[in-house]
C-alpha cells in the first residue's frame, strides 16, 4: 500500500488526513526503520508493508469504533506503538497511555512521540498485571486496546481492569476471534465485560482476515484481578 493508496483508502472510510498528518506517518516510518537497526521492533520494514500491516491495520479499529467522542486510550503491549500511535495521529485529541514490559521500546516511543510532536502521550515500563492494580490507572480509561498480544482469556485479564465502567475494551485479532471468544467467555464476564460485537473484514491487498472485538465494561472488575505477573498466561480464566 503506497502513501496515495493509504490516504485514499482512509478517505473512503471517512478519515481525512492533512499534509501534517501524512508527514507524521512518513516520519514514523523513517524512525521505525532507523531504530529497528539497533533493536528488534518489527520484522516488517518495507515501506508499503509498514503502511498496510502496521499503519492501516492499526487505524482499522476506527472503521468500527467511534474515537471522536472518546478521550483516553490505554494500549497494552503496544511494542512499536501499534495501534495507538497511528490512531493518535488520526485523532489528535486522544490522550494516549502505553504500557509495555520492555524498557527499550519505551525509549523508542518517547523519542518517536517527541519527533512527531505528539502531545498527551504517556509511556510506562511495566507489566500489565501490576499496572492494572495501580489506583491512578485502574478503571480509568475510555478505551483499552491491544493488538494480537495474547488469546482473549488472557488478554481480558490484562485489559479489562483498566477500562472504566461504561468504557470499551477493543481487541484487534487476526483469525480465530470467535473461537477465542468462546473459550474466553468466562474470563470476560468475570472481569466485568460483555461482548457486544465482532467486526470482521479483510486487509486489502494481503486479503487476510482481521477481527475487531468490541467489549463493553458493564461492571467493575473484582479487586483480585489482575492476578500476579505471569499467572493469567499460566492459568487463564477459562
Amino acid at each position: 500500500m503506497n502513501t496515495e493508496q493509504f490516504q485514499s483508502s482512509l478517505t473512503e472510510k471517512g478519515i481525512s488526513l492533512s499534509p501534517k498528518q501524512l508527514d507524521q506517518f512518513q516520519k514514523y516510518f523513517e524512525i521505525l526503520v532507523e531504530w529497528n537497526e539497533k533493536m528488534n521492533l518489527t520484522a516488517i520494514t518495507d515501506k508499503e508493508e509498514v503502511y498496510l500491516k502496521h499503519f492501516y491495520d492499526s487505524i482499522s479499529a476506527a472503521f468500527f469504533i467511534d474515537f471522536t467522542d472518546k478521550k483516553t486510550i490505554c494500549d497494552v503491549g503496544a511494542g512499536a506503538g501499534f495501534p495507538s500511535i497511528p490512531l493518535k495521529i488520526c485523532f489528535p485529541h486522544l490522550h494516549v497511555t502505553i504500557v509495555d514490559s520492555l524498557n527499550k521500546r519505551i525509549s523508542f516511543l518517547n523519542h518517536l512521540s517527541k519527533e512527531l510532536g505528539l502531545d498527551h502521550t504517556h509511556f510506562y515500563h511495566d507489566r500489565a498485571e501490576t499496572f492494572g492494580k495501580k489506583k491512578e490507572h485502574r478503571e480509568s480509561y475510555d478505551i483499552v486496546t491491544a493488538r494480537a498480544v495474547a488469546r482473549m482469556s488472557v488478554l481480558s485479564e490484562l485489559c479489562l481492569p483498566l477500562v472504566k465502567k461504561g468504557g470499551l475494551f477493543v481487541a484487534m485479532k487476526a483469525s480465530n476471534a470467535n473461537e477465542e471468544l468462546m473459550t474466553g467467555k468466562k474470563a470476560i464476564a468475570t472481569l466485568g465485560g460483555q461482548t457486544e460485537k465482532v467486526f470482521s473484514f479483510v486487509l486489502p491487498e494481503e486479503e487476510s482476515e482481521r477481527n475487531i472485538v468490541k467489549i463493553n465494561k458493564v461492571k467493575e472488575t473484582p479487586n483480585k484481578y489482575p492476578r500476579k505477573p505471569g499467572t493469567p498466561n499460566k492459568l487463564p480464566l477459562e
